[in-house]
């Protein structure tokens, strides 16, 4: 499973990295960053509350 990020959505509120740090961050100029690669089986849950608690419905997740 993937997460990903529409950046014309995005207004970096951060909730996803409260609850992701490790798969989430913001760069210098405020832009969401997200790791690539294939999240780890023990990230699938925390991705998922992650997107859903994005309020302005950038994220989405894939397989």
């Amino acid at each position: 499973m993937k997460v990903g990020v529409d950046p014309s959505l995005c207004e970096a509120h951060g909730e996803c990295m409260s609850i992701l740090p490790e798969v989430f961050d913001l760069d210098d100029d405020e832009v969401l960053q997200i790791r690539d690669g294939e999240l780890a089986s023990g990230e699938e849950a925390s991705a998922e509350r992650a997107v859903a608690s994005c309020p302005k419905g950038a994220l989405r997740l894939s397989r």
